[in-house]
C-alpha cells in the first residue's frame, strides 16, 4: 500500500518556521535584545528628512533603542512627534540633548541623545524637545547659508556695484600715474635708507717703486707685525679732522683697515728695496731676530687752514728679548688742491713713498 505523505502539513510547518525566523530577527534588530524598554515623547521643530519607523537610537554613540513611532504635531504642522523605545537603564534626563545624525556615505538618520543632569518626577512623561535644526543635513545647511548669502547680495546690489565703480576708477588712476607713483615710492625707499644699498668705492694705497740704491742691507731677519692704532683708526673709512663726513667720500674705501694696509705695503717697500732680505709678518713661521713694531698715530685729511694728508707712525725695533734697540718718530703732510677721493688717494700715495724710504734707510742702518 503506498504511503502518502501529508503535504500540507509540511509545507505549512516550513512556512510558519521561515516567518517565525524572519520575525525573531526583525525583533532583534528593532528592540536590541531582550530586555525591559522605556518609551520617550520627542520633538523635533523642523523637518527630519529621512528619519523613519525602525530607525537606530544612539546614546552617546552606543545604540539603545529605536524608533517606533513617527508623525506630524496636531498643533503645528511644522513640528515633528516621534516616540522612542530605549534600553531601561539609559540614564535618560529631561534635559538630555536631542539631534539628528547622518551616517555613512548613503546618510541614513539616527536619533541621537548626549547628556543630562535633571532627573525628571517619578511618574512625570518625559518628551524631550530637539535642537532648533536638528534634522539639518549638511547639503540643507549649504543650501541656507548659500540663500543667505543671495540674500544679503540682492539687498546691497546697489552699494557693491558702486564699490567695484570706485575700484575700477582706482585702478584706472593707478595706471595713468604709474611713474609718479613709482617715484614717490623710490623717494620714501632713499629717505627711509631703503632699497639697494649703494655701491662701495675700493682705494688702495701704493707702494713706493723708486727707493733709492740699496747700498747696505738687512744684515739680520727683521718681522713687521700689523701695526697698532686706536680705535678710530681700525677702519676703512677715510677719516678727517675735524672729525665729519664729507660729500665724495660717503661711499669711499680703502682695501683693508688702515693698519692692515700700513703694514702690507710697508713689507712691499722692503722687498721692493731689497727682496733678498725682505721682512716677515709676524704669523710668518720662524722667529725673527728683530721686529719693527709700528703704532699709527695718524692717517687723515686735515681740513682746518690748508686742506692737506697727514701720516704719522712711532717706530721701533726690538730684538727676540723684547729690548728697544731704537725708536723713531714718521711724519709727513701732502698738500692737498682738492679734497675728493682720487686726489686725495694719490696725496697719500706721495706721502707714503717718503715714509717708506725713511723708514728703510733707518732701519737698515739700526739692525
Amino acid at each position: 500500500m503506498e504511503t502518502r505523505a501529508p503535504y500540507v502539513l509540511i509545507g505549512s510547518f516550513v512556512l510558519a518556521a521561515i516567518l517565525a525566523v524572519f520575525g525573531f530577527v526583525y525583533w532583534l534588530s528593532n528592540t536590541g535584545g531582550i530586555g525591559p524598554r522605556t518609551n520617550y515623547h520627542v520633538q523635533f521643530q523642523g523637518p527630519v528628512p529621512g528619519l523613519l519607523v525602525g530607525a537606530g537610537v544612539l546614546f552617546n554613540g552606543i545604540r539603545v533603542g529605536e524608533v517606533t513611532q513617527l508623525g506630524l504635531a496636531p498643533d503645528n504642522p511644522r513640528f515633528v512627534n516621534a516616540t522612542i523605545s530605549v534600553a531601561t537603564t539609559t540614564p535618560v534626563r529631561s534635559d538630555t540633548k536631542v539631534g539628528l545624525e547622518f551616517q555613512g556615505l548613503t546618510g541614513v538618520p539616527v536619533v541621537t541623545l548626549e547628556g543630562g543632569v535633571i532627573v525628571a518626577k517619578s511618574g512625570e512623561p518625559v518628551t524631550l524637545i530637539a535642537e532648533a535644526g536638528a534634522g539639518q543635513s549638511m547639503t540643507q545647511a549649504a543650501r541656507d547659508a548659500l540663500r543667505r548669502v543671495d540674500t544679503v547680495l540682492q539687498d546691497n546690489s546697489g552699494p557693491l556695484k558702486d564699490t567695484i565703480a570706485n575700484f575700477k576708477t582706482f585702478s584706472d588712476g593707478l595706471a595713468r600715474n604709474t611713474g609718479k607713483v613709482d617715484g614717490i615710492l623710490a623717494g620714501l625707499e632713499k629717505m627711509t635708507g631703503g632699497g639697494a644699498p649703494a655701491q662701495k668705492v675700493t682705494y688702495d694705497l701704493h707702494t713706493p717703486q723708486n727707493l733709492g740704491p740699496s747700498g747696505k742691507t738687512l744684515s739680520a731677519s727683521l718681522a713687521i707685525p700689523e701695526p697698532s692704532a686706536v680705535a678710530m683708526l681700525q677702519t676703512q673709512r677715510m677719516l678727517f679732522a675735524p672729525v665729519g663726513d664729507r660729500p665724495g667720500f660717503a661711499d669711499f674705501l680703502w682695501a683693508d683697515s688702515i693698519p692692515k694696509l700700513v703694514q702690507a705695503r710697508l713689507i712691499d717697500s722692503f722687498e721692493n728695496y731689497d727682496i733678498a732680505h725682505a721682512p716677515l709678518r709676524a704669523s710668518d713661521l720662524g722667529q725673527a731676530d728683530y721686529q719693527l713694531l709700528i703704532d699709527i698715530r695718524r692717517f687723515r685729511i686735515a681740513t682746518e687752514g690748508e686742506a692737506r694728508v697727514e701720516i704719522g707712525l712711532s717706530a721701533r725695533i726690538v730684538d727676540k728679548n723684547g729690548k728697544v734697540v731704537a725708536s723713531r718718530l714718521v711724519e709727513t703732510s701732502e698738500k692737498l688742491d682738492k679734497v675728493e677721493p682720487a686726489a686725495s688717494v694719490a696725496a697719500f700715495d706721495a706721502a707714503f713713498a717718503r715714509i717708506a724710504k725713511e723708514l728703510i734707510g733707518w732701519t737698515v742702518q739700526a739692525v
